[in-house]
């Protein structure tokens, strides 16, 4: 199906469109645009283990905060900012070259469904763990992820029955408001997302009273009222209201099946390990939305259960049963390697068969020579 995207946010219109013409300028025509969009997936894992390295249980902020080096917050704000460029300068580049396809598409909307969690990830090293006096919860920063997942998951099933992806105004606001954070941190220390700045409330309130207003106000009704208006001008893709809601079950259970655990958990996994639980529920959500939007872009039905559940679904029984006992970090590991395996191998194997059947490279725009 023909890609469209609708991006009505001032922000992205007036102010960062035309910064991104400039530096598309730049960009040499021999380079293939997924080289931009995977370069700047890098820049984001790259950071991301770099401040896990320095703050991995979520603390260094709020009990010792020389502990992160001002550099590593001067880093972040440049790795975002160069991702940010490269996700929105990545399409333009195509068609500048003439070399939009589906694989570029699936591409940038995969590694965008996978970031959005590493983004999230990395911005809790900056305000911290609640220590008592300051910081957030673990559970305040499992439902703030959820709820940013939410909201991907919503531009993606919203095109999925309409046909048309409604950029999400959320996007922008959040990329520039994560690098003036990551500035405002590195210029002033961390100590700034400890005192009170207004009324006696934080700045990390702020956003995270921002972050919830945007979804439940503005972008989930948006979501609800374009898929309403594509029903009445008859444009929807799917007739039934079964297969319009399908893609909505898997993320669904995994959402229910996790937060089970969170709640349910013996040794209070959440608690003990922040890090690795997190970055496994981004991980498998980036896998169960992929196969959204291929079955999007390809007009196929969605399985129903994601194939994820199933092994979730016993782990997480297993742990709150009491089964796993002490091993219960032991298998939260286990499992989350694997998870974050089956993904890129996912990718890997889905990148391949696209650029066979196109007969393309994905990192060249050489064509590929029919054997």
């Amino acid at each position: 199906s023909q890609y469209s995207a609708v991006d009505t946010n001032p922000l992205s219109v007036y102010i960062m469109q035309p910064i991104w013409n400039k530096i598309i300028k730049l960009v040499p025509l021999w380079i293939a645009p997924n080289l931009l969009t995977f370069s700047g997936f890098v820049m984001i894992l790259v950071n991301y283990f770099l401040i896990s390295f320095y703050d991995w249980d979520y603390t260094a902020s709020g009990t010792s905060p020389g502990l992160v080096p001002t550099w590593v917050w001067l880093f972040s704000a440049f790795t975002t900012f160069c991702a940010y460029a490269l996700d929105s300068i990545d399409g333009k580049h195509a068609r500048r070259t003439q070399s939009s396809t589906p694989l570029g598409e699936l591409f940038d909307h995969g590694l965008d469904s996978w970031a959005t969690s590493i983004f999230v990830l990395s911005f809790f090293s900056v305000c911290s763990r609640d220590n008592g006096k300051t910081g957030v919860s673990v559970y305040t920063m499992y439902i703030y992820l959820s709820i940013v997942l939410f909201n991907f998951m919503c531009s993606h099933w919203e095109k999925y029955n309409t046909g048309v992806l409604f950029l999400p105004w959320g996007y922008d606001i959040s990329q520039v408001v994560l690098i003036a954070a990551y500035l405002l941190t590195g210029a002033l220390g961390v100590e700034v997302w400890q005192k009170p700045f207004l009324f006696g409330y934080y700045i990390t309130d702020a956003l995270v009273i921002l972050l919830i207003g945007f979804s439940l106000f503005l972008s989930f009704p948006q979501t609800l009222y374009n898929i309403h208006r594509a029903h009445l001008k008859k444009t929807l893709k799917n007739d039934s209201l079964y297969e319009g809601v399908l893609p909505l079950v898997s993320p669904l259970l995994l959402f229910v099946l996790l937060t089970v655990w969170v709640v349910l958990s013996p040794s209070n996994i959440l608690a003990k390990q922040p890090r690795l639980f997190l970055w496994m529920v981004g991980v498998a959500f980036s896998n169960v939305i992929c196969k959204v939007i291929i079955c999007q872009m390809s007009s196929t039905r969605p399985e129903r259960f994601h194939w994820f559940l199933f092994p979730l679904a016993l782990v997480v029984y297993a742990a709150i049963s009491g089964l796993l006992g002490w091993t219960e970090e032991a298998v939260l590991a286990i499992l989350t390697a694997l998870v974050t395996a089956a993904h890129v191998h996912f990718g890997v194997c889905v990148g391949r068969q696209l650029s066979e059947h196109l007969n393309i490279y994905i990192f060249s725009l050489k064509k590929r020579v029919q054997e």
